[in-house]
């Protein structure tokens, strides 16, 4: 029977073998940005059109190309968000979040959509971290999402990543800056693309992120940003390298980097990675201090960063980058009959009260095929309770990785296995010579801790 449909081209699911180790980079993620002073955010899949058009730019590839845009059933236009940060600031207006103490710091995993052509580590949609910092002008929280950044990455065990760093400016010193990319681009009219041909008058920046191999060899020679910044962005961006300096975060200066959304003021800043071809840039972000104000608010400076998942995923697995390992089952009960089922309902309620997890056969097959799927489960250890178990109130707790067989009283059962399994783990820190945690061994309540 064929299936009804397939994913939708450029969409991917992520299986449950798989999913731990998204899991593992979201966790990562949060953890560190916590550290920082950023809490999570949680915003619509999808907002009023304008707020993309104003805040990401409307002469920007995602905007012009990319973004998935329908009419709802009232008539409004409604967009999928092909980014982050404008919901962000959206919702940081709207909930009053800048009547609070600042910087406002937030931070989001966010899935985003973007119609262009699928290829590895480039998805229709896909799933971003990123963070945004609301009220502070300070280049001092420029060299800190920065580090931020770095220290997820450093975290996650990955390297040889390369951070390029670059300053584009204010609205007063790109306006002589806009002067000079005009009239170098002017002199290329004939070559560039339509999109650029119609970009060269209203925002000829973008044109140093177009796509065509011919637009981009053109904009090689043109004009570079730093050699146009007024005196205060200089200050602000000499001041960032100090401070990265002092942090020991190695760095270059690349002056082509003006990232692919308007919104971007002064500091603009990307990793890139060699290790996974042409979609080498893993994390982008900088200042943009004037979408606040943008979008309906007072001027606010602020900045932020996103970093793609199934990018940092590839890198991961590129590099050979050490996951840890999903989760196993602590236990399986093999229940033969009706009285050993019901002692095991008992048993598996009982454990995972307790934070173990613990599994039965919900098709109550032969004890050969119950143990066939344990095995398949990886499951830590399994018992097997039949009528005379559940009379003798004892039945055996087998080790499934040491074949090691212990006699356990059904009566007393979770606070046995604690025992047993702990002493074994133990066992087995002993011989690999490992440092041990105890309160990250199970994910057991603390009242049962206290009471064993």
């Amino acid at each position: 029977m064929a299936l009804l449909t397939k994913a939708i081209k450029g969409t991917k699911d992520v299986l449950p073998k798989d999913v731990h180790k998204n899991q593992y980079i979201e966790s990562t993620a949060l953890g560190v940005a916590e550290n920082f002073g950023y809490k999570e955010i949680r915003t619509p899949v999808f907002e009023h059109t304008e707020l993309f058009q104003r805040g990401v730019g409307d002469t920007t590839d995602v905007v012009q190309k990319e973004m998935y845009t329908f009419d709802d059933k009232g008539g409004r236009s409604i967009t999928l968000r092909p980014e982050g940060t404008a919901g962000a600031v959206r919702s940081y207006l709207e909930n009053g979040l800048c009547n609070e103490a600042l910087p406002q710091k937030v931070c989001y995993l966010t899935s985003c959509y973007r119609y262009e052509k699928p290829q590895a580590g480039r998805l229709r949609e896909f799933h971003q971290f990123g963070i945004e910092c609301f009220g502070t002008a300070s280049p001092l929280a420029d060299a800190e999402i920065i580090s931020l950044a770095k220290s997820i990455f450093d975290t996650l065990g990955i390297k040889d990543l390369s951070l390029e760093i670059n300053s584009i400016g204010c609205p007063t010193c790109r306006k002589e800056y806009h002067k000079a990319l005009k009239e170098y681009f002017c002199n290329h009219t004939d070559e560039l693309c339509e999109t650029c041909k119609d970009r060269l008058d209203r925002n000829p920046m973008r044109i140093l992120d177009c796509k065509s191999p011919i637009c981009s060899k053109i904009a090689q020679d043109a004009p570079v940003v730093t050699d146009y910044l007024c005196e205060e962005c200089r200050e602000h961006f000499d001041t960032v390298q100090k401070y990265l300096k002092t942090m020991n975060i190695d760095y270059t200066i690349n002056s082509k980097i003006v990232r692919g959304l308007d919104y971007y003021t002064k500091t603009v800043f990307e990793f890139v990675s060699d290790s996974i071809g042409a979609q080498g840039t893993v994390c982008g972000g900088g200042r943009y201090d004037g979408l606040v104000d943008e979008l309906g608010g007072q001027k606010t400076p602020s900045l932020g960063f996103a970093m793609g998942l199934e990018r940092l995923m590839l890198l991961m697995e590129a590099q050979n980058t050490p996951f840890p390992e999903a989760n196993k089952p602590d236990l399986f009960v093999v229940a033969l009959g009706e009285k050993a089922t019901l002692k095991s309902l008992e048993i598996v309620k009982d454990m995972r009260e307790e934070g173990f997890g613990a599994l039965l056969d919900l098709n109550q097959r032969s004890i050969r095929a119950q143990m066939k799927y344990a095995d398949k489960l990886d499951a830590k250890f399994t018992i097997v309770i039949g009528d005379n178990e559940v009379e003798k109130g004892i039945a055996v707790l087998k080790n499934m990785k040491t074949g090691e067989e212990n006699e356990i009283s059904l009566t007393t059962f979770v606070s046995e296995f604690y025992n047993i399994s702990l002493s074994e783990q133990l066992a087995d820190l002993e011989i690999n010579g490992e440092a041990f945690d105890f309160s990250s061994m199970f994910g057991v309540s603390d009242s049962f801790n206290e009471e064993n």
